[in-house]
């Protein structure tokens, strides 16, 4: 015969939490005159409530009954947000043991209560936490436990099309809540679904039911007045026709046992160890005395055994993450009491939350700091199990040369500090960028690459050069450049600064040499003329010398040369406007465009004699010129100013007057 437990059967880790506190409560009050009191019964187990009896907590329904100057401890059901102001007013201490799941749900509902949303809680009305979650809406609330419930609540017109906010309760069956949700959408509602189903809930619900369905017979251990084990019981049902409910010793049928080759065993989140263990513990006597076969109920023993021993101080643990919420991560760590690890013992980036990095049912590693906190939890921490790993990743970088990523916190002399997780480093000026650099506010509070050149783990600090990142992405990205260009290729660039002889381009993070001379096809004083800084151009490799760095540009050469279409452009007769660039004995000579001069003989110049054309025209005048012939073979254009000027009129010779006789 076979005995298999389910998983994550017993107490959940809210359950196990506010037990936990309560006997934290009653050390910590024990002598004293405060009384203490939860608020309803800590958990739907009769047993427990008893135990906890004796130790002098009695439950009470409402606060009036309270004296004041007392302790009630809120359970893990949670409470409307009227106790809570309640208590002040009547003088009552409040111990908050509310599941974080279930404040969860508080918060969104009063979220979106304020958004204008009614809410749909799909649960039991009657149930502590639906009462609860209730007190913290401020608009129309419904609760329904299922899609049967829902369609009743629309006949009767309490329910019509607009926006609903649907939430559930932690401990429903997860198809309850996905068939009301598919059901009001059917119907044109829109809904802001919320699935609060508890994460353990569901995995304790799809693990009784693996269970069940290859058992021959299914104990479900729990409370008939507990929500979680009722579904436990009916989930059981289904998918094992011998299905039992045990609530105490009593209720378990021994007489039944020896028929099975399976069976199966599944608990609630209210049912405490003992329980379970003393089930297990009767079988086993049963079987023994019977000649059975014992192998995984005294297996189970031995696991209870192991979980009640704490881990030490300084050990390292792993967990599995069961609650993450703004303050702690909660963590079982396979024991008696679960791990709690606050966010100031964990590394985040400015603005992070705990619930951006960790997420339930995750792994998760940390170290023992005091094996019991006020609440009676282990206290561990993150940041310093990281504080050794980050030393060895520092160590890592410095041997393999690889990067990491600091981030600048604060300037000192010389240079800054960057911290990597847990480590300190400096970074001297001379190696903050790939340029020099005294200003160094720009880099404050920025995470940059480096690389750690220097480690010295006794001062906990290291040194690290961002210099050495760019310099080595500059250089990756120079030879991929090299790799990628030939002469003749035509390349974007960005014009970075002038030279008396040229200009330099950046065509891809290797700067070119634009002479002066490759600039335009006309005649330039200076590069000014025709470029200006930061002016993006398409230039032509003219030439490379990879092992010198050197790279000459050609930008006219991604241009027409002027002679090419000459004859398209111009004809003679022509009349053209140019501007005198050139004066010499014999003429002057006329840029009609860039490249493209022509000349004006001294006698075209004027109607007159000239005798030298300075006298005429000077350097940068414009001037109109009539094209008297184009030599494409000689590349020649003759020009003629004076055709292009009104032609004076002769003037006649005075006629002699002829004295006359008298």
């Amino acid at each position: 015969m076979n005995i298999e437990v389910a998983k994550n059967s017993g107490f959940c880790f809210g359950v196990k939490r506010a037990v936990d506190k309560t006997y934290s409560l009653i050390e910590k009050y024990r002598g004293t005159q405060r009384r203490i009191f939860t608020y309803g019964p800590l958990i739907h187990n009769e047993t427990v409530v008893k135990e906890l009896e004796k130790e002098g907590v009695f439950s009470v329904e409402k606060l009036e009954e309270v004296p004041a100057g007392s302790v009630v401890l809120i359970r893990s059901h949670g409470v409307p947000f009227d106790v809570y102001r309640k208590s002040e007013e009547l003088g009552i201490i409040l111990e908050d043991a509310t599941c974080p799941f279930v404040e969860k749900i508080h918060k969104i509902v009063e979220e979106e209560s304020e958004k204008g949303q009614d809410v749909i809680i799909v649960g039991s009305e009657t149930h502590p936490e639906v009462i609860g979650i209730r007190g913290w809406c401020k608009r129309k609330v419904f609760v329904v436990k299922d899609k049967n419930d829902l369609q009743n609540l629309i006949k009767e017109g309490k329910i019509i099309n607009g926006d609903h906010s649907v939430v559930a309760q932690t401990t429903i069956k997860i198809k309850d809540f996905e068939e009301v949700v598919e059901s009001l959408s059917e119907r044109g509602v829109k809904v802001n679904s919320f699935c609060t189903v508890c994460n353990a809930t569901r995995e304790r619900q799809d693990s009784c039911k693996e269970t069940a369905e290859k058992s021959d017979m299914m104990l479900v251990i729990g409370s008939r007045t507990s929500s979680n084990t009722m579904k436990l019981y009916e989930i059981a049902g289904k998918n094992c026709k011998k299905t039992y409910l045990i609530e105490t010793i009593e209720d378990l049928p021994l007489n039944e046992v020896e028929k099975c080759g399976t069976i199966g065993i599944a608990a609630g989140a209210s049912a405490p160890e003992c329980i379970i263990k003393e089930v297990i513990a009767t079988m086993s006597e049963f079987i023994t005395e019977n000649g059975l076969e014992q192998n995984e109920m005294l297996a189970y023993m031995e696991d209870i055994e192991k979980a009640l021993r704490l881990p030490g101080r300084g050990e390292i643990v792993t967990g599995e993450i069961i609650a993450v919420s703004e303050k702690e991560i909660v963590v079982n760590l396979g024991c008696k009491k679960d791990g709690i690890i606050p966010k100031d013992e964990v590394s985040l980036e400015p603005g992070q939350k705990l619930s951006d990095v960790f997420k339930a049912g995750e792994q998760i590693e940390a170290k023992v700091v005091k094996t019991k906190d006020d609440d009676g939890n282990i206290l561990l921490s993150k940041k310093k199990l990281e504080v050794n790993e980050h030393w060895n990743e520092v160590n890592e970088a410095l041997d393999n040369k690889t990067v990491v990523n600091a981030k600048v916190t604060g300037k000192v002399k010389g240079g800054v500090i960057a911290t990597f997780k847990e480590v300190s480093g400096f970074i001297p000026l001379s190696q903050l960028s790939d340029k020099f650099t005294e200003e160094v506010d720009e880099f404050i509070g920025k995470t940059i690459p480096v690389k750690v050149i220097q480690t010295n783990p006794k001062r906990n600090r290291a040194v690290f050069s961002h210099r050495a990142v760019l310099m080595e992405e500059k250089a990756k990205k120079t030879e991929a450049f090299w790799n990628s260009i030939e002469v003749d290729d035509i390349v974007d660039g960005v014009v970075k600064r002038f030279t008396d002889y040229g200009a330099f381009v950046d065509i891809g993070g290797v700067d070119g040499l634009l002479h002066i001379s490759e600039i335009s096809w006309g005649k330039i004083k200076k590069p000014q003329d025709v470029l200006e800084l930061e002016q993006q151009v398409k230039v032509k490799i003219l030439s490379m010398n990879k092992e010198k760095g050197k790279i000459s540009l050609g930008l006219k050469q991604t241009m027409p040369e002027p002679w090419e279409n000459i004859e398209s452009k111009y004809q003679v007769g022509d009349i053209i406007e140019g501007k005198v660039v050139q004066l010499k004995d014999y003429g002057a000579f006329i840029e009609i465009e860039p490249g493209l001069d022509g000349l004006v003989h001294i006698s075209e110049i004027a109607y007159k004699r000239v005798a030298n054309p300075a006298n005429e025209i000077e350097i940068g005048q414009t001037v109109n010129a009539k094209i008297l012939d184009i030599d494409t073979e000689k590349k020649r254009i003759s020009l003629s100013i004076k055709e292009t000027l009104e032609k004076p009129v002769a003037e006649e010779a005075p006629v002699e007057e002829v004295p006359t006789e008298e």
